[in-house]
């Protein structure tokens, strides 16, 4: 139980955990069947409608409360076996109902299923409450803690006692008379307001769209980003062009439209999204979340929300998170000052008689880097179709891991596009399935996320297997090509690839052990380390192939492509602090908090902005990541995993990116261990040492 509630990705749900279990069952709603009659037990989503999700998570409440007073009634001395272990295992059915409703609640919703959400939620809540409250089970719990010294429990038993124990004191176990009923009433509103600003953010961003006509507005877009413009105009039903906020739209169109007063226009539309005093409106949410934090920290000793969070955090304090923020900003800002003035001047020899804003950035940054280097998207999407992309990152992990993916199109999908692979060890042991999604669409999320529909974990009856997904809104095809993807979908895709290795590769007991179930600045180290393939030549050339002629990426293009890594390095890493310190920042606050959303956020982008801010800009309101998932206090997570990375990624360097020995290092010390050890002991594990932030600052060019 280190984490209580675990969302991965761009976009965050509720944790999965896992398998069904025998019990009785409504045979008429397939969400309480005792096993599902599909291939390796995966969704029957074909069976599965709204009608069910309500009913099923009910009757599984049911189930696993009859569970949980099992255990507390068991006449037996409490032992790591009866209770531990039994409190591990308790409200399977409960876990796989949730996980597969969140996981479409994200990729595939309407608003039906919202409403169901609203419903579902307070109950969820209500049964974690009942659990951890639970005086008679607590005391079950607390006695086995008492004896851990005398139990002879290996290390991985020994964690989840003690992260069991823990997860019970820091979710009310302790609390007495009004102050466990105000735990309950926070942590129930709590997720309702989460809920209902995810649910802001999807409904804001199909909302708008930019709906151009005259051809001469087009001017300097390529071809791909007016057929995609074209192709979604058409599936409106509307004549000529239509850019949407979705980022295969939003973002080439930045990069490219010479008309800068649409680039201004689909810029704010983008950063007012949810703050327009409107019903979608989430800056009162956002002071409802962030007080109600403050309050609950308060209930257990804490002046803020941040110090709560972060003793379960490789970075343990605030002062140290807060710390490790300033070093990389003294390192990253006068790197990022240097590139606006460098910016500004390449751009008035361009024509600009203006001090660039945010809208002009990409465009001119994309301008730039295309003379430096001589490249830009529209030349290299072409060598990206997806196809070979995704066959290319399957064969990466097979040449690293040595695992097998095979296609397979006779299990059940939610959604037309998705597709689903076995995933098996090379002596053809199977190891889990691994469902792709990839295009966005009005039912899904922005952003990008790998998530689980079943975690891995084992028992007598042996090894269950994890069902792994992996969301993204890479670019459509069109009529003329198919999906080709820009540089960044394809690190993008690397990157929750390697949230999914982390799940596939899984090999632990206990399910709250299971894959990303780590510390919350640790789990993008598997996804991160990934990302470095994208700028290795020995990679590049097997992925990056021309889609009509077949055609190798020139050596040239891919050398530029590598000398580009660093471009603008500075600048995009002083959005990441930027975003790190404004989570800080919020969660760091001590007492209630009824100013301005936008301009508190604008107040601590100044200290790291090297671009004017412009009124009513922000990032907070639909900040889902701190907001509406599992990150609050926790996206500096991203800028130390890149130190952990950076660090990790440089013995691959030293003993070959390709070496099956540092991978099997890396599989066996880091990716299977999941949280079934402490964090740092497995890097230093696979490491020989703890991290160090010169790697990072190098690959950068910050140093």
């Amino acid at each position: 139980m280190k984490n209580v509630s675990i969302a991965i990705g761009l976009v965050m749900i509720l944790a999965t955990m896992n398998a069904c279990q025998e019990t009785k069952n409504d045979n008429k709603n397939p969400l309480l069947m005792s096993e599902f009659n599909t291939p390796y037990e995966s969704i029957p989503f074909d069976q599965i409608n709204n009608a069910y999700y309500l009913p099923a998570t009910k009757e599984a409440i049911k189930m696993g409360e009859a569970e949980i007073e099992e255990i507390v009634n068991n006449k037996a001395k409490a032992d790591f076996d009866n209770t531990i272990r039994a409190l591990d295992n308790a409200g399977a059915q409960l876990d796989l109902i949730s996980s597969i409703f969140f996981n479409l609640l994200s990729a595939e919703s309407n608003e039906e299923m919202q409403k169901i959400a609203m419903e579902i939620s307070p109950l969820l809540t209500k049964y974690s409450n009942d659990i951890m409250l639970n005086t008679a089970l607590f005391e079950r719990v607390k006695a086995v803690h008492d004896e851990k010294e005398n139990l002879s429990l290996n290390a991985e038993k020994l964690l989840l006692l003690e992260d069991t124990y823990r997860s019970f004191v820091r979710n009310g176990a302790l609390l007495e008379g009004e102050d466990r009923q105000n735990y309950r009433d926070i942590s129930t509103k709590l997720a309702q307001l989460s809920l209902q600003f995810d649910d802001n953010a999807l409904k804001e961003i199909n909302k708008f769209y930019l709906h151009i006509e005259d051809e001469n507005n087009l001017a300097g877009l390529p071809e791909f980003v007016i057929d995609a413009a074209a192709e979604e105009a058409k599936s409106r039903e509307m004549e000529g062009y239509v850019f949407t906020l979705h980022y295969p739209s939003y973002g080439p169109f930045m990069q490219y439209a010479e008309n800068r007063e649409l680039r201004e226009t689909m810029y704010m539309a983008r950063t007012t999204q949810c703050s327009k005093g409107d019903e979608l409106d989430n800056t009162k949410i956002i002071k409802e979340i962030v007080n109600l934090r403050i309050q609950l920290a308060n209930l257990f000793g804490y002046e803020s929300y941040a110090d709560y969070v972060l003793t379960e955090r490789m970075a343990e304090s605030a002062e140290n998170v807060n710390n490790f923020l300033q070093e990389l900003a003294v390192a990253s800002k006068p790197k990022a000052k240097e590139e606006l003035e460098q910016l500004q001047e390449y751009a008035r020899k361009h024509g600009a008689d203006f001090d660039l804003m945010p809208w002009d950035w990409s465009y001119y940054a994309e301008m730039q880097k295309k003379e430096l280097y001589e490249i830009s998207d529209s030349e290299i999407k072409p060598y990206f179709q997806l196809e070979n992309v995704e066959k290319e990152v399957l064969a990466l992990a097979e040449r690293l891991y040595g695992i097998t993916f095979t296609l397979r199109t006779d299990i059940p999908i939610y959604h037309k596009d998705v597709k689903t692979y076995e995933v098996a060890n090379q002596d053809g042991e199977f190891l889990g399935l691994l469902y792709l999604d990839f295009f966005p669409r009005k039912s899904k999320q922005s952003g990008a996320w790998m998530t689980s529909f079943r975690s891995q974990f084992k028992d007598k009856d042996g090894d269950h297997r994890p069902h792994i997904t992996i969301v993204t809104n890479f670019s459509k095809p069109t009529e003329k090509t198919p999906s080709l993807l820009t540089f960044d979908e394809v690190t993008t895709f690397l990157h929750e690839f390697g949230h999914g290795l982390h799940g596939m590769l899984s090999d632990v007991e206990f399910k709250s052990q299971s894959g990303t179930s780590v510390a919350r600045d640790f789990v993008e180290l598997p996804s991160q380390i990934m990302e470095n393939y994208a700028y290795e030549k020995a990679w590049l050339k097997d992925v990056a192939v021309h889609y009509e002629t077949g055609e190798a990426m020139p050596e040239k293009m891919i050398d530029r492509i590598v000398e580009a890594g660093k471009y603008h390095a500075g600048s995009g890493s002083i959005r990441q602090l930027s975003l790190g310190m404004t989570d800080m920042a919020w969660h760091s606050l001590t007492s209630e908090f009824n100013g301005d959303v936008i301009a508190f956020e604008q107040n601590i982008m100044a200290e790291l902005a090297v671009l004017p801010q412009v009124e009513g800009a922000a990032t907070s309101p639909t900040f889902g990541h701190i907001f509406a998932g599992g990150y609050a206090a926790g996206y500096y997570g991203y800028k130390w995993a890149e130190v952990l990375d950076a660090d990790a990624f440089a013995s691959f360097k030293e003993e070959g990116i390709f070496n099956k020995e540092t991978a099997a290092r890396f599989r066996d010390e880091i990716i299977s261990r999941g949280g079934s050890r402490k964090e740092m002991d497995s890097y230093v594990a696979f490491k020989g040492r703890k991290p160090e932030i010169d790697a990072l600052l190098e690959r950068e060019g910050l140093k």
